[in-house]
């Protein structure tokens, strides 16, 4: 045995020196590959010989800053704290009602019931447990409709939602017009992204049965009146559904205040678990929904399959640090967001900040950089991570549909990136991404003929491009 540790030893050297040769002789690719985390780590020079830019030689060691906090936030490691002893020791079912494994589970996920329900002003008995917030607008919208809706016993068929929604709450209501349901799209205003009162009353009929209108939006910030809206929804009887999961946590929530009859929830959005959420469903003026799917009856019954109560446990330790932090979160995250939207627009010129400017939360920012393609400015800062648009659909080259809402013309939201900052950015991290920024910005708009059209004082609206002489 010791002379196979002293041979394993002896291979691990001669493979460290063969290895030190090879970065000797190749320092860029060695760079390249390192793993190391420091955020300070050197810059990968470029071949002095060769004048033409080079992403590859803009790398830095280690991972990239992370601001993409509106797209998934990284765990407290407080709540994970909370969730481990529940991985391993208490693994009952806390649906198993005969034996101690299981009444401890249940306490697990009670306890967290009450911390989630703590945070948003309701009762405990209002929180069903779903896998996240995709779940909870489906069960929200759909479980409504055919409650209430044509197959239901009110026998109405009309809902209302905007066109700046989550992309699950848009296509659960073209769901619903194929079953012969009717839904009015609300615009938003121009710029801002707020829905007009008298717009949404106006869309409002005998037959109407739910109004599901986001608490603050996923890619521009914006904070909706939830209040205002709600306070309508009541005195038309209708139901009024919000999507908070980017208002959670951030901002103050009371829904007894704001009249909200259904609500849902995302834990990987505060700094908790992934895969799991919750819906907040109102039980006095009582409110009721049909299930999505059938099973063994879980969750009053409107939500059948054994919870993971460990992730339970994380969603609300995650709301409960939420509650405690939020002052002190809110002051930070308000501070670099300052820091972040005045840098830009001190140092970059022809910028959109896109949204509201005061009715927003802070911690998501929204820009469009005129005459820069941003998928190039995305591959500019791959030191950087941070979206263009919302996550779930980064992966389509169409421009943001919220963005269009907005009235923003497709070049300019082609230019556009959002930047999520939360409870662990750092100022570092910022200033780092303004110098990036400033960098690649200007390089990128030094390569496009129409930048260089502008500076020449040209009105680009004035030329008639050879494409367009043809229609």
């Amino acid at each position: 045995m010791m002379q196979r540790i002293l041979l394993s030893s002896q291979r691990r050297a001669a493979a460290a020196t063969a290895s030190a040769s090879a970065a000797a002789s190749r320092p860029s690719a060695s760079a390249a590959l390192s793993t190391t985390r420091s955020f300070s780590a050197a810059v990968v020079e470029d071949d002095p010989n060769d004048g033409r830019f080079s992403i590859q030689g803009t790398f830095r060691e280690g991972r990239a800053t992370y601001l993409d906090m509106s797209s998934t936030t990284p765990m407290d490691p407080r709540v994970l704290d909370k969730m481990m002893p529940f991985m391993i020791g208490s693994y009952g079912n806390p649906h198993s009602r005969t034996h101690s494994y299981g009444w401890e589970s249940e306490t697990i996920v009670e306890n967290a019931r009450e911390q989630i329900a703590a945070l948003i002003g309701a009762s405990p008995k209002e929180i069903i447990f779903t896998s996240g917030a995709t779940e909870s607008n489906n069960l929200s919208i759909k479980g409504a409709a055919h409650f209430y809706g044509m197959k239901g016993n009110k026998n109405k068929k009309h809902v209302i939602t905007t066109q700046t929604e989550h992309k699950c709450v848009l296509d659960s209501c073209r769901f619903l017009e194929q079953e012969g349901y009717d839904v009015t799209y609300l615009p938003v205003m121009e710029a801002t992204g707020m829905v007009c009162m008298d717009e949404l009353e106006n869309a409002m009929r005998d037959d109407t049965l739910l109004v599901s209108v986001m608490a603050v939006n996923n890619e521009i910030g914006t904070r909706q009146p939830v209040e205002e809206i709600g306070a309508l929804c009541r005195k038309k009887k209708i139901l009024f559904h919000t999507d908070a999961a980017q208002m959670l946590g951030k901002l103050p929530i009371d829904v007894n205040a704001m009249n909200i009859d259904l609500m849902s929830l995302s834990s990987h959005k505060i700094y908790g678990p992934k895969g799991v959420g919750a819906l907040y469903v109102r039980r006095r003026p009582r409110v009721r929904l049909e299930p999505l799917f059938s099973g063994g009856g879980q969750e009053r019954g409107l939500r059948s399959g054994t919870l993971a109560h460990t992730l339970c446990a994380g969603f609300g330790a995650a709301c409960e640090l939420a509650q405690k932090e939020m002052a002190n979160d809110t002051a930070w995250i308000q501070y670099l967001s300052d820091k972040l939207c005045n840098g830009i627009e001190e140092r970059i010129p022809m910028v959109t900040r896109n949204g509201h400017p005061e009715l927003r939360h802070p911690g998501c920012v929204n820009y469009s950089f005129a005459y820069v393609e941003g998928e190039s400015l995305l591959m500019a800062l791959k030191n950087v991570a941070v979206s263009s648009g919302s996550a779930c659909t980064s992966a389509s080259l169409e421009p943001s549909y919220v963005l269009r809402a907005l009235g923003v013309d497709d070049e300019l939201a082609h230019g556009s990136l959002r930047f999520g900052l939360g409870r662990f950015t750092s100022e570092d991290e910022v200033d780092f991404l303004l110098d990036l920024l400033d960098e690649h910005v200007g390089r990128l708009r030094e390569m496009s003929p129409l930048w260089e059209m502008v500076q020449e004082g040209i009105d680009l609206k004035s030329i008639q491009w050879s494409q367009d002489a043809h229609h």
